[in-house]
């Protein structure tokens, strides 16, 4: 007879594995793709937004599951999107308050997390219908796969473009960041293409395609390993 605990770790397990890989935001669903296009300009600002995001995530899939019996199907759209945007508020405004110049950098689309279509999106099909534990684990690996591609894509794009790598990232996060800042290429020109909207979409095509070609290979691996078993 299997533990409980491990049912409920293997059920973390997928839990993070499907909001880090297999049901991605961005690299399955295809959702939340103005603001991972518009500020992944650096690592920095992708990390930024994906924290702020992440956060705004978790804490409405706390707030969802906890007051979901209460909630009838008739207003629940308009109550979750109330919810979203009252933490997205509490959001923008600690930044504006501690983090300044990341408020500054990533401007407008931090209020615009309001319309990300993720988060209403696992609030309706996830967090309204499970208890709160699982709930918060989706909320926190959904939110987590969205932030690991905000920073790759910026990285991706940073590193072409300026030669450097989370530049900024004292200024943006605080003092205590100081130690993420690199320069890779020194006294570099950088590549203006990759910093403008169209790098950002080229950047953003390799890396899907890279995601495709990786889970077509596991998957012929995982079927040739399966065959010979047989």
């Amino acid at each position: 007879m299997t533990h409980p605990a491990k049912l409920i770790l293997d059920d973390y397990r997928r839990l993070f594995r499907d909001g880090i890989w297999d049901n991605n935001v961005v690299m399955a669903q295809m959702l939340a793709l103005c603001p991972l296009l518009a500020v992944t300009g650096t690592a920095t600002n992708g990390l930024g937004m994906g924290l702020a995001t992440t956060f705004v995530m978790v804490a409405a899939a706390l707030l969802i599951s906890m007051f979901r019996g209460i909630i009838t199907p008739e207003v629940r759209i308009p109550v979750f999107i109330l919810l979203i945007a009252a933490l997205v508020t509490l959001v923008d405004l600690v930044m504006n308050a501690y983090l300044y110049e990341m408020h500054k950098a990533l401007g407008l689309f931090i209020p615009l997390i309001v319309t990300n279509c993720a988060i209403l999106g696992r609030a309706e099909s996830f967090a309204s219908r499970q208890p709160v534990h699982r709930a918060v684990v989706d909320g926190l690996a959904m939110g987590v796969g969205f932030t690991l591609i905000l920073v790759v894509l910026g990285a991706v794009r940073e590193i072409p473009g300026s030669g450097t790598l989370f530049a900024d990232a004292r200024l943006l996060l605080g003092d205590g960041f100081a130690w993420m800042e690199l320069t890779l290429i020194p006294e570099y020109r950088g590549f203006l293409l990759m910093i403008l909207p169209p790098g950002a979409f080229l950047a953003l095509g390799f890396i899907l395609a890279g995601k495709r070609v990786l889970d077509t290979r596991l998957a012929n691996r995982a079927a040739a390993v399966k065959m010979a078993q047989a």
